[in-house]
């Protein structure tokens, strides 16, 4: 049974915490927005120096420069008016200068991350766990973003989570012995590339992406190799409910398909937050 912090200290580190995640998010809204084009700048400069052509000098464009700007008018967002939550719903979900709408994700993604933050500090307090466990759900948010939006699901963050997770756990952070979260890291690895090589034998077409794999490591490093199947089940349930949902209301173009990172992200926060007996319950395998 949930209960509520009674201490004025348990209150203020969980309102801190909130504080802290909102800024995070906001954040974590350029992260969503930019990476995906840095690796593509990324990429494209790297084919181009192979091909043996001049690669031209572009305007410096990473998660700090150029400063935030309506993506419509190009004007400026000064700080003032980019405070999480509060300067949205002052402007109405409208840009100031040419009153373009925002996007609902902007909010959504600060309040999320607002609240998985202040989840941490109910749950861990003045720990370290608290930090690690989110920046581990704030890596897994942006992922979901990322890869709903592109099918990408960069290396620049899952590598690093399976790494963090491996250290976590050394450091006993994380609640995993080493290796429980070796192994996971492992099996989630390996569980995932034996489906794709599997399924591109039989059909000569590719089920998902390597990003996939990395991704399930990372959570296995985190939340242990007994993690994996209720996660993957859970995950696995809910993408094909919304890839019906999506085909039968029209929104699945022909030839595409529906992201699993957003999927495997939602099933590890589960796991984590409820504990794999629970989720097996759910699913009536308990």
């Amino acid at each position: 049974m949930l209960t509520l912090p009674t201490s004025p200290e348990s209150t203020l580190v969980i309102a801190a915490a909130l504080l802290l995640g909102l800024l995070v998010g906001s954040f974590l809204n350029v992260v969503i927005h930019r990476l995906p084009r840095m690796l593509e700048r990324r990429w494209a400069a790297e084919c181009a120096a192979l091909r043996g052509e001049a690669v031209a000098e572009a305007p410096r464009y990473d998660l700090l420069a150029p400063r935030s700007h309506c993506p419509q008018c190009g004007t400026p967002i000064p700080w003032w008016r980019n405070v999480p939550l509060l300067s949205f719903a002052l402007q109405r979900g409208r840009c100031a200068a040419c009153g373009a709408p925002i996007g609902w994700r902007y909010p959504l993604v600060e309040a999320a991350t607002g609240a998985l933050f202040a989840g941490c500090a109910w749950r861990y307090g003045l720990e370290p766990a608290a930090l690690a466990w989110a920046g581990f759900a704030a890596a897994l948010l942006a992922l979901a973003c990322i890869d709903w939006d592109t099918t990408l699901l960069p290396d620049d963050i899952t590598l690093p989570l399976v790494w963090a997770g491996l250290i976590a756990a050394a450091l006993g952070w994380t609640g995993q012995a080493l290796p429980d979260a070796l192994w996971g890291a492992v099996a989630g690895y390996l569980s995932l590339w034996s489906v794709y090589w599997t399924f591109k034998l039989l059909t000569g077409k590719e089920g998902m992406g390597y990003g996939d794999f990395k991704l399930l490591a990372a959570l296995g490093a985190w939340l242990g190799w007994q993690a994996l199947i209720p996660l993957v089940l859970v995950a696995s349930l809910l993408g094909a409910v919304v890839g019906l949902a999506m085909k039968a209301l029209g929104r699945l173009r022909e030839g595409r398909y529906v992201p699993f990172g957003p999927f495997l992200a939602f099933g590890g926060l589960l796991v984590w937050a409820l504990g794999p007996r629970a989720v097996l319950g759910w699913v009536g395998l308990a």
